[in-house]
């Protein structure tokens, strides 16, 4: 299987590093991102395989940050996860986002959207 590079964008240090701790366990690298800003630019030097972005974050939130990302070909390719309570996902796919994720994250709906990029 194929090591994805993930990044995770969340401003709860908690709830990113239990997603993290999901996706190591499925063999994949993880880096994290607490701010909207910081999601952009470590996008930029990543460009990683798939991004979990929570729809709240502090400043620039994450339908902005995934606008942004969308409007660059390079992120094409890159599965693009909305993040956040289900009534704060309503306007994530009209952002470029590929899929959704409900807090807290199930084990079994990481393995299937990770899945989607392995396969």
């Amino acid at each position: 299987m194929r090591r994805l590079c993930i990044l995770i964008a969340d401003e709860s240090v908690d709830a990113a590093d239990a997603l993290g701790t999901l996706c190591e366990g499925f063999g994949h690298e993880v880096d994290f991102a607490y701010e909207g800003a910081f999601a952009l630019e470590a996008a930029r030097q990543l460009v990683p395989d798939v991004i979990f972005l929570e729809v709240a974050l502090p400043r620039l939130n994450g339908l902005q940050v995934a606008r942004e990302l969308r409007s660059h070909a390079i992120f094409k390719r890159t599965l693009l996860v909305a993040v956040g309570p289900q009534d704060a996902l309503r306007f994530a796919r009209d952002a470029g986002f590929d899929a959704q994720l409900c807090k807290p994250a199930d084990a079994q709906a990481v393995e299937v959207l990770l899945g989607r990029v392995l396969y």
